[in-house]
């Protein structure tokens, strides 16, 4: 896809810059009223009063965390440092998920990588249990140096996944095209660090090397500023809230081309050796 002759790099690289200072700016909340701890027998660890969370993973198991509400709708960040070094073999996920077999779910996973190579941001959306929507990007920074902000947009018309601000994905709703979209099932917020070198770095050619554990991954500034699902009842309505129909402008569309252009490594919706039957509707509609 090409990018717009005159948005030069330069000033990608600039907008960019803005968007990450923009995303560094901090958060309300503690883990301690966030989330639950669910798994990982002390490998998972909440510091700094509430402001910190790390999960672990050594030979033995990984660990994990989901947020104490559940929501239908919502913008939701957090900023995550990934693990340094070789961390071959190692996911970070961090995802938003509903229960069940024909659940709902919007992926971000981190697949680690021998010293140097650059971290993977592999991401899936499932409608009804059914996934196989994934696309695949590299960072253009070091994931394992700073904390960054991960996002995700989610509201009738779309979800959009951002890095610091700049969105890598759309995913549209087209229900009018015969394409289910996750709208009525509430979702909570999971984090995870595990391993999968069966199949994460180079299709699982390179595995883990559990000398360099325990590996982390540190977590910080989460913001849910979402619909709030209780009992059957959304805590919010649609007047209520700015992102609830927040569409992509045309610098966003432009970063998100960009993004797409320079930094996308796997596209569902271009891979006719898988889909030999045809590709999936959504990938043929503009």
């Amino acid at each position: 896809m090409a990018s717009p002759a005159s948005f030069s790099a330069s000033n990608f690289l600039l907008s960019l810059a803005l968007a990450s200072h923009l995303a560094s700016i901090a958060f309300a909340g503690s883990f301690y009223q966030d989330v639950d701890i669910t798994w990982g027998d002390g490998r998972a660890k909440i510091l700094n009063n509430g402001r910190l969370l790390t999960l672990s993973l050594d030979r033995s198991s990984g660990s994990g965390f989901q947020s104490k509400k559940e929501y239908l709708y919502g913008k939701i960040d957090m900023q995550l440092k990934f693990v340094p070094g070789n961390s071959a073999g190692t996911v970070t996920a961090h995802y938003l998920s509903s229960q069940g077999g024909a659940h709902d779910e919007i992926d971000f996973e981190f697949l680690g990588n021998l010293s140097g190579d650059p971290y993977i941001v592999h991401t899936n959306v499932y409608t009804q249990g059914k996934g196989n929507r994934e696309m695949q990007f590299y960072l253009w920074f070091d994931p394992t140096k700073d904390f960054h902000t991960y996002s995700v947009l989610w509201n009738p018309r779309h979800i959009v996944f951002y890095v610091d601000g700049t969105p890598i994905r759309e995913f549209k709703n087209r229900e009018s095209a015969g394409v289910p979209y996750p709208k009525n099932q509430p979702m909570k917020v999971y984090s995870s660090l595990w391993n999968a070198d069966d199949w994460a770095t180079r299709g699982g050619l390179v595995k883990a090397d559990w000398s360099k554990a325990p590996f982390t991954a540190s977590f910080r500034n989460f913001n849910a500023n979402g619909c709030v699902w209780s009992s059957g009842t959304s805590s919010c309505s649609s007047a209520s809230n700015p992102w609830m129909w927040q569409e992509l402008d045309s610098p966003s569309l432009e970063r998100l081309r960009w993004v797409q252009k320079n930094y996308m490594i796997y596209n569902y919706c271009t891979d006719v050796k898988r889909f030999t039957q045809g590709l999936p509707p959504e990938c043929t509609m503009s």
